[in-house]
C-alpha cells in the first residue's frame, strides 16, 4: 500500500479514485490510525492513499489521552 500526503505519486497513473478513507484511534501513536485507514482502503478495492493528513488532539481528564486521526483519498495506481 503506498501511502503519500501528495495529491499525485511519481511514477504512477491514478486510474481511479475510490473515495475517502479514514481511521481514529485513542492511544499515543498513528500507526494503528494508519493500519486501519490501509484496511478501509483495501476493503474498496484501492492500492494506494493520497492526500493524507494527520491530526492529533488531546483528550481526557487532564489531557492524559491522544487522538490520533488520519484520513485521506483511496485510488487505485499502475
Amino acid at each position: 500500500m503506498i501511502i503519500t500526503t501528495t495529491q499525485s505519486i511519481q511514477g504512477h497513473e491514478i486510474r481511479e479514485y475510490k473515495g475517502l478513507v479514514s481511521g481514529e484511534v485513542m492511544i499515543d501513536g498513528r500507526e494503528q490510525a494508519q493500519r486501519e485507514m490501509e484496511q478501509r482502503a483495501r476493503a474498496m478495492g484501492a492500492n494506494a492513499i493520497v492526500g493524507v493528513s494527520y491530526g492529533y488532539e488531546t483528550v481526557g481528564p487532564n489531557g492524559s489521552m491522544l487522538l490520533v486521526s488520519i484520513s485521506g483519498t483511496a485510488v487505485v495506481v499502475e
